[in-house]
């Protein structure tokens, strides 16, 4: 933890220790304290890291199964639920995975995380909260003990440990013994050598690594726990700061919204501009194809048009309205005193049919007329004949052989 600026509650001051300051506290109720800390927040140059109370804070390990792994985030409470005195609803559980089936557990009052909450008020941007026994330096096989004042600080396992009073820590660690394999070494911060060892069960006084200093003096050699077992979790995680962030960009955030709807507005403004064109034009086109063909519906009248269109100007297809002029015109020339009075050509999808009025010198010149265009390889139908003065007028229907 020789990087990171700790903060921690000393008798129920706030208290900081900067990296590489003195081994003396700076209580946070200073305000030059308070405005280094600031500072340093500020700049970002170290984490800051609030080292919760370890006798407010119980750390346990447990095991899991795979089925109840997929659920402990919801289940953890109800599975530790026997192992706690305080009614579950009243505490806060923290959690974080040390391999596949094991977890290590931070318990903690709901009421002792809000009094912490409050005090911190002042110095937002926190967001590494670790129960005190973890920030001492720990290896595998080795114990490290810190006292300060009337209390001792305990660290035992990667997320294992406990603060207890100064004169509970021989019974405490006696009590761990006999669930825990020995130590190889104990590592004692302390003031006072002899009293200090006296204080250790006899079986680990002679494992007893001491050191004279105090909770800097072991901050100075611990590493930030890996994995971090942080007590922000559920309910205090932590939170976006939106309403910082409204209060920031609302003006912005206000005229983005105007020119949206502007553009909105255009937008629906074009659109129904260019559909009262689009139907305007529609009405345009049909209105052309009935001064064509007044008759029928007209779902597609430019494709209808073009087709009737490509079949007057003829192809090299027999048939189409150019043929059937060319070789009904060649029969009228061909009997003399014949002349064709009308024509009306139908266009379809099955083809073309015209229906022709001629004046002939008598019926027989008419039926001659029929006959001849049958020859030429088309069907022709009379389908009226009237005597006109001297001549005779007949309606013939000429189309391709079907």
């Amino acid at each position: 933890m020789h990087n990171s600026a700790v903060i921690r509650l000393v008798k129920g001051r706030l208290a900081w220790y900067a990296p590489g300051a003195s081994d003396e506290p700076r209580w946070l109720d200073d305000e030059p304290a308070r405005d280094a800390l600031h500072a340093v927040m500020t700049e970002q140059r170290v984490a800051p890291c609030f080292a919760a109370p370890g006798a407010d804070v119980r750390l346990l390990r447990i095991g899991l199964g795979s089925e109840e792994k997929k659920h402990v985030a919801k289940s953890l409470p109800f599975m530790l639920e026997e192992r706690v005195v305080e009614d579950i609803d009243q505490l806060h559980f923290a959690s974080v995975a040390l391999d596949k089936l094991d977890l290590a557990v931070a318990v903690c009052g709901v009421g002792k995380m809000q009094e912490w909450q409050a005090a911190l008020a002042g110095f937002p941007g926190i967001r590494l909260w670790l129960p005190e026994p973890l920030l001492l330096p720990w290896h595998n096989g080795e114990w490290c003990i810190v006292l300060e004042g009337d209390e001792a600080i305990v660290r035992f396992d990667q997320c294992g440990g406990f603060t207890i009073e100064r004169d509970l820590l021989s019974t405490m660690l006696e009590s761990l013994l006999a669930g825990q394999l020995e130590p190889g070494t104990v590592v004692f911060y302390g003031g006072d050598q002899a009293a200090d060892t006296a204080l250790l069960p006899e079986v680990l006084r002679s494992k007893v690594q001491w050191r004279r200093g105090n909770l800097y003096s072991a901050l100075l050699l611990g590493e930030p726990p890996q994995p971090a077992l942080n007590l922000l979790q559920g309910p205090f995680s932590i939170r976006l700061p939106l309403a910082r962030w409204w209060r920031e960009w609302r003006a912005v955030a206000a005229v983005f919204a105007v020119a949206f709807g502007l553009q909105l507005v255009a937008m629906y403004t074009d659109y129904r501009n260019l559909e009262r064109e689009n139907l305007a034009l529609r009405a345009a086109v049909e209105a052309s194809y009935r001064k064509v063909n007044p008759r029928g519906n007209a779902p597609k009248p430019e494709s209808q048009l073009q087709r009737q269109l490509a079949a007057m100007r003829g192809s090299g297809d027999a048939s189409g309205f150019v043929h059937l002029v060319e070789q009904v015109g060649a029969v009228i020339v061909g009997n003399a005193g014949t002349s064709i009075d009308a024509i009306n050509y139908n266009f379809s999808d099955r083809g073309g049919e015209m229906r022709m009025n001629i004046l002939a010198a008598d019926f027989a010149a008419v039926e001659q007329v029929r006959a001849d265009i049958n020859k030429a390889g088309l069907e022709a139908i009379m389908e009226s004949s009237s005597a006109q003065g001297d001549k005779v007028r007949a309606r013939l229907r000429v189309g391709d052989k079907s």
